[in-house]
């Protein structure tokens, strides 16, 4: 292990310390303390909080916009693969576990393309006018850090050279818990919140 490598790692630490304290925070404030008469399921609202009222046909505009809902879920599932491939650099670090040979074009090809939809993403942000006037600095910078990792993480697999790259890591996992990021978390949060709310009421499962 060199000091590179503790230095990622020491952003890890530092990442989930601040995403624990925050995740206790949640569960402090306890379920909503909602008065009024149930008039349906609050089980059946969480679920389908979590299912189908995330497809694009249940949501407010994302329907209209479907090449932009599907970049977004390739963007997100390059986070998860960048993730899961610096837990495995630092493993192969640890033990010296030689990576398979299929890996590093499969996630290569995968990030390349989660690349692309952010950067697209983060374009569209800049050009066009209705979403320029919602966004602010977080919204770039956000994006423009996850994209970086992911692309980082993508030339890494062929690189010799791992300085840049846990250098990125690094950067990455100290702004996640910091940034828009940080709905990591706070996404499952407010997913039960409206599965309670609306299941409460009957309104969901629509």
């Amino acid at each position: 292990m060199e000091w590179y490598h503790w230095m990622a790692l020491a952003t890890l630490l530092f990442c989930k310390t601040l995403f624990v304290i925050r995740l206790i925070e949640i569960i402090k404030r306890g379920a909503p303390n909602d008065l009024s008469k149930p008039s349906g399921s609050v089980a059946k609202g969480v679920r389908y909080s979590y299912t189908k009222a995330m497809l694009p046909q249940n949501k407010e505009s994302a329907y209209l916009h479907p090449p932009t809902f599907g970049a977004g879920l390739i963007f997100h599932g390059g986070i998860l693969i960048s993730i899961l491939a610096f837990i495995w650099f630092i493993l192969t670090a640890i033990f010296g576990w030689a990576t398979p040979e299929i890996i590093p074009p499969l996630c290569c090809l995968c990030l390349l393309g989660s690349s692309f939809c952010g950067v697209a993403i983060l374009c569209k942000r800049v050009f066009k006018r209705a979403l320029r006037a919602l966004s602010c600095a977080d919204d770039y910078l956000s994006t423009a850090i996850v994209t970086l990792f992911q692309l980082a993480t993508a030339g890494y697999f062929y690189h010799s050279d791992p300085l840049p790259y846990y250098a990125i890591a690094s950067l990455f996992f100290l702004w996640l818990p910091i940034g828009k990021t940080r709905h990591l978390l706070y996404f499952f949060a407010a997913r039960y919140q409206l599965g309670f709310f609306y299941g409460r009421r009957g309104t969901w499962p629509q």
